[in-house]
């Protein structure tokens, strides 16, 4: 009977204790300091890339000579691995975008 208290006190203790641990982390994001450049279909762009990424992120692509390559691929890869909700109507538009801003 001591037995089954003892482990019941300390289950009860380390879930209590996990709880704890497991609370949500409060911190602050850093201020974008980047803008998107002024271009055709900025919009599309906005709407679909600044719900995952900041300006600044996308800013830090190196420079490349196949742009609309790269960004043809990064577009792609979005969507197909990282399950990004982007219509087929805007993925044109947005390398385009892409390719001549970036």
């Amino acid at each position: 009977m001591q037995r089954t208290v003892l482990v019941a006190i300390t289950l009860g203790l380390a879930a209590a204790m996990g709880s704890a641990l497991a609370a949500p982390i409060d911190y602050k994001t850093p201020e974008e300091v980047a803008a998107f450049k002024p271009g055709p279909d900025l919009e599309v762009v906005k709407g679909n890339c600044s719900a995952c990424h900041s300006t600044d992120y996308i800013k830090t692509q190196p420079p490349m000579k196949d742009r609309k390559g790269f960004w043809q691929a990064e577009v792609t890869k979005m969507i197909k691995v990282y399950g990004a909700p982007i219509d087929d109507a805007d993925v044109g538009k947005i390398v385009d975008y892409l390719a001549a801003t970036y």
